[in-house]
């Protein structure tokens, strides 16, 4: 199995599982259900934008795109997506 660096409370998750500290749920199929449909929403592209960028920092976008081995257009999506929930972290160049 590949090794994984996990956090200190992603740590106590798998301990606590580990240690059969987890019950199953009593309804799965209805909350797996309702799980799969959150994620599929969340996950759905449905607009569209249309924006003006400098060649350089599209060029910019595509390599590191190329880097991490996704469409520039997904890297993008997921930069937007991390500044409007508050989740962007500014990476030293």
């Amino acid at each position: 199995m590949k090794n994984y660096k996990l956090d200190p409370e992603e740590k106590d998750i798998l301990e606590s599982f580990e240690q059969g500290k987890w019950k199953p749920s009593k309804d799965f199929d209805k909350e797996a259900k309702l799980i799969r449909m959150a994620a599929a929403q969340t996950l759905r592209k449905d607009s569209r934008v249309n924006i003006r960028i400098a060649t350089r920092d599209l060029d910019g976008l595509r390599s590191r795109a190329a880097e991490e081995g996704i469409p520039y257009q997904t890297l993008m999506s997921s930069i937007l997506h991390k500044y409007v929930v508050g989740r962007l972290v500014p990476v030293k160049v």
